[in-house]
């Protein structure tokens, strides 16, 4: 099976590879084609930190009766055929024969800060297109209805003491939340979120929360609890509509 790629020639997600043709509804035939099964991070939000390039796999079905090149779904804001588009980078596979005029296509969306640049406020909601071009001239652009949630990554630290404690005395767990600043390319602190104390008893399979902790202006954690018996501490974030959840390594406590 072979592949095609095309790679963004301008920085800043604002890329417009194919030609803009008039959008039509989701599925809708226009110009002798229709894209279904049109699917993106498996549902999932496409979670982007700094240092790494991001691979999110799609996959869609095209029908046509035209002679076609350069089929892709992707991210677009504003219009599906003249907004902003986010992609660094777009690999598609060849037809996969479903039948006459009827193709699959599995396809990978790569984002890469280390590389390109990045607005922070490209975070968040970005609806999904599918476009085509027709060899000769033409082409046909389709929004697909469905929204993809593009995050920056965020992450904690932990560090939970005295070690080792006497039973039924108070420990200190403290931490910092922060995020991927995309325009630095940096993680910077991320300040008044809601973070949850976790604890994991020694021998046990699974962390249970204790207590729901802000953090301050700074992204900086800091509480108290009774030390009853030997285990691991750690912070958990569940992250919102920009900002992708982490959790932090766990701290072990022996109680003697």
């Amino acid at each position: 099976m072979g592949k095609q790629v095309w790679r963004v020639v301008v920085a800043g997600g604002a890329a417009a590879v194919f030609t803009a043709v008039a959008a039509a509804p989701a599925g809708a035939a226009e110009g002798g084609v229709s894209f279904t099964r049109v699917q993106v991070n498996g549902g999932k939000p496409i979670v982007i930190g700094v240092a790494k390039e991001v691979a999110a796999p799609a996959f869609f079905r095209m029908a046509t009766t035209e002679a076609w090149k350069y089929p892709a779904v992707f991210l677009y804001r504003g219009g599906a055929d003249g907004g902003d588009r986010l992609w660094h980078a777009i690999e598609t596979s060849d037809c996969i024969k479903v039948s006459k005029g009827v193709c699959d296509f599995k396809e990978t969306m790569y984002f890469n800060p280390t590389v390109w640049d990045m607005r922070n406020s490209e975070a968040g909601a970005w609806k999904v297109g599918a476009e085509v071009y027709f060899k000769g001239d033409g082409g046909d652009t389709d929004d697909e209805g469905l929204t993809v949630y593009v995050k920056r990554n965020s992450h904690l630290t932990v560090n939970a003491s005295p070690e080792p404690v006497a039973k039924d005395r108070t420990i200190s767990v403290t931490g910092k939340v922060t995020r991927a600043n995309w325009e630095t390319r940096k993680y910077s602190s991320y300040g008044d979120r809601p973070v949850s104390l976790q604890f994991k008893p020694s021998g046990a399979a699974s962390y249970t929360t204790v207590k729901k902790v802000y953090a301050n202006s700074s992204g900086d954690l800091r509480t108290t609890v009774k030390a009853s018996r030997t285990g691991t501490w750690r912070w958990a974030y569940y992250g919102n509509s920009t900002t992708g959840p982490s959790t932090s390594s766990g701290d072990n406590v022996v109680v003697k």
